[in-house]
């Protein structure tokens, strides 16, 4: 091997622990963290599935922040890279294997469960404004990558359970739940802009916030909304309370994260302090959630 190649494989982790990023987990529901071996004073402009990733300079190199959804077939993999005009470039990686585990959950609310013509209608337009926040892509020179946990309690349903409600199968848990009681405040785990919010079908009160470069988190179920769309938040800032609303069966916290449009798990982002405070917390069975 190349004298000068072993020395940057040396370096590397050193430079990967230069800038505060999420886990690097790459499995369906994960973050894939990639050297771009980019040296460029302007981002290279990368895509995956279509959707435009999310990149972070750290010292010298470019790194993209990839959301991998939990669908995502097992292999190889590539992203695509546009850097001015030169030809289009391509990286590859692997994706790894990950099981989640199996949860069933009683819900009381029969159409919850098997929704009307009229309340399909309604899921479809709430669909549709919340996946227009999952989608944009908004320039930003800095964009948070590790966060604090929004409110303050027990965590329950992890992500990527695989559901059944009244036996039925259903998507799995695209969030992390924290089982705090009503009221229980719930802050911007980092600076971010509120882009949606509203009271839909499954989600309850919901808040969307955008943190840049696609990386978009969403609290739903809460009891009241303390915040309006276009409204700048710091990190801490309260945006709501938790409750029980939606499609719930019990008060909790739904915290979503969502990177280039893919659902990922929230615990790869926490703060060290905070996955650690996580730790110390018993996580009973969960109250339920969307």
């Amino acid at each position: 091997m190349n004298y000068l190649v072993i020395l940057l494989l040396l370096a590397l982790p050193g430079l990967i622990a230069a800038t505060p990023l999420p886990k690097n987990e790459a499995v369906p529901g994960g973050v894939a963290i990639i050297s771009l071996a980019n040296q460029s004073a302007d981002p290279p402009r990368v895509y995956f599935n279509g959707n435009r990733v999310l990149v972070v300079r750290n010292d010298q190199d470019w790194l993209a922040v990839v959301g991998l959804p939990l669908d995502i077939p097992i292999g190889e993999q590539a992203l695509t890279i546009h850097e001015g005009n030169a030809a289009e470039t391509t990286v590859s990686f692997v994706i790894h294997d990950k099981q989640y585990t199996t949860q069933r959950l009683t819900i009381k609310d029969q159409r919850k469960v098997e929704p009307t013509p009229e309340d399909l209608k309604r899921i479809d337009r709430e669909k549709q404004e919340m996946d227009a926040a999952f989608t944009a892509f908004n320039e930003q020179t800095e964009t948070p990558l590790q966060f604090d946990l929004p409110a303050d309690g027990p965590l329950s349903s992890p992500f990527g359970l695989r559901r059944y409600f009244n036996d039925q199968p259903r998507n799995p848990h695209s969030g992390l739940d924290v089982a705090a009681p009503a009221g229980t405040p719930v802050h911007a785990p980092a600076a971010g802009r509120v882009v949606a919010t509203g009271d839909y079908f499954f989600n309850g009160n919901t808040v969307l916030l955008d943190h840049g470069q696609g990386l978009i988190t969403m609290y739903c179920h809460l009891q009241r909304i303390d915040v309006n769309v276009g409204q700048a938040l710091r990190s801490g800032a309260v945006l709501g309370r938790v409750g029980q609303t939606g499609r719930a069966t019990g008060p909790h916290l739904h915290w979503s994260v969502s990177l280039n449009n893919a659902r990922v798990d929230p615990m790869l982002f926490l703060k060290p302090d905070a996955l650690a405070a996580t730790t110390l917390k018993h996580r009973p069975k969960s109250p339920g959630s969307n």
